[in-house]
């Protein structure tokens, strides 16, 4: 029980977090976007100070949960992190559920209940050696790298959706090897986890993803990206957790069927919880993040494409103007009509 509080816990802030962080990166320089610099300008935002502090937070109790449970239990209850996203997001937008919103939270619900109960999570397996550690570390590294090199050749809204993929990899991977880092303070003290790179390679993982989550929170609205997060972390982490540290899964026919059949479930339900209209990403948010991108990316931010609304505020003849002169008010071509 006290593993279940700790990670429920950890996900509602971390679910706060990642709304009010969102909503300051959305506005910082579009030219910090996967720069360093994005991180120092945000840190002069008191609403992103608050974010982070609430994302802090949850990490803190997600360690804490990690420490007492199974990574494979820990994971699917921090997936619930988008049910607390969504409900600030709902106070936030003013926009009930219907019924999309509450399918999305039936869902994630019953994908988390499924999994954990078909599957039994335990731990007690020996621990794999440092050869498969490093393969499962290399493998998750290398994927990480592979979408972030892939996502810059994108337009902004799937750019966001690849770097929070990348940032779910390496906070799942960050989540396993919080887990062997509290193990090996338990049993050998401080003197052994600080001669272990499992420590270090937490806190590049946290700082790394950090800056791709905020990149991506910076590129687009908040539902091209915490689905994709969501989804991805606690699979890396699972996937993880069975790879070196020894947890264990059912693996009867039908435990394996169901195990899977739960997670499609979570996947799917966080993917319907992101796109409702409660979570932030208005057209009108759409229309302003993309202002001073380069035009190769422009159409993409802000077209018919990128929202699934059309095009009648960007150029149409009566956008602006209720006479319905194309050339705006003032007569210049480009006053209001289109960017």
């Amino acid at each position: 029980m006290v593993v279940f509080l700790l990670a429920l816990s950890a996900a509602c802030c971390l679910g706060l977090g990642f709304v009010l962080q969102q909503h300051a990166a959305q506005r910082a320089p579009r030219a910090d976007l996967l720069r360093w610099r994005l991180l120092l300008d945000l840190l002069r935002m008191p609403e992103w100070l608050l974010g982070t502090g609430f994302m802090v937070g949850g990490l803190i109790l997600s360690a804490l949960a990690l420490n007492q449970g199974e990574v494979s239990l820990v994971e699917p209850l921090l997936a619930t992190n988008l049910l607390f996203a969504m409900a600030l997001s709902r106070v936030l937008t003013r926009q009930s559920l219907g019924r999309s919103g509450w399918a999305g939270v039936l869902l994630l619900g019953l994908g988390v209940t499924a999994f954990i109960v078909a599957g039994r999570p335990t731990g007690g397996g020996a621990p794999a050696g440092e050869l498969r550690h490093w393969l499962v570390v290399g493998t998750v590294v290398g994927l990480t790298l592979l979408l972030v090199s892939m996502a810059r050749r994108l337009p902004l809204f799937e750019e966001a959706t690849l770097l929070a993929l990348a940032a779910g990899l390496l906070y799942g991977l960050q989540d396993a090897l919080t887990r062997t880092t509290t193990q090996r303070l338990d049993h050998d003290g401080l003197d052994a986890v600080l001669r272990s790179w499992q420590p270090y390679a937490v806190v590049a993982a946290g700082v790394v993803g950090l800056l791709l989550v905020q990149s991506a929170f910076e590129a687009a609205p908040l539902r091209m990206s915490l689905p994709a997060l969501t989804a991805a972390q606690p699979i890396t982490g699972i996937v993880c957790a069975v790879g070196f540290l020894g947890d264990r899964l059912r693996v009867t026919p039908g435990a394996l069927a169901w195990e899977a059949a739960g997670l499609v479930a979570v996947v799917v339900g966080v993917v319907v919880i992101g796109r409702h209209p409660a979570m932030p990403g208005s057209g009108r948010e759409v229309a302003a993040s993309a202002d001073g991108l380069p035009d190769d990316r422009v159409g993409a931010a802000g077209g018919p494409a990128a929202d699934g609304s059309d095009d009648s505020d960007s150029g149409g003849p009566d956008c602006d103007d209720p006479a319905g002169d194309p050339d705006g008010p003032d007569g210049g071509p480009d006053s209001a009509g289109s960017r």
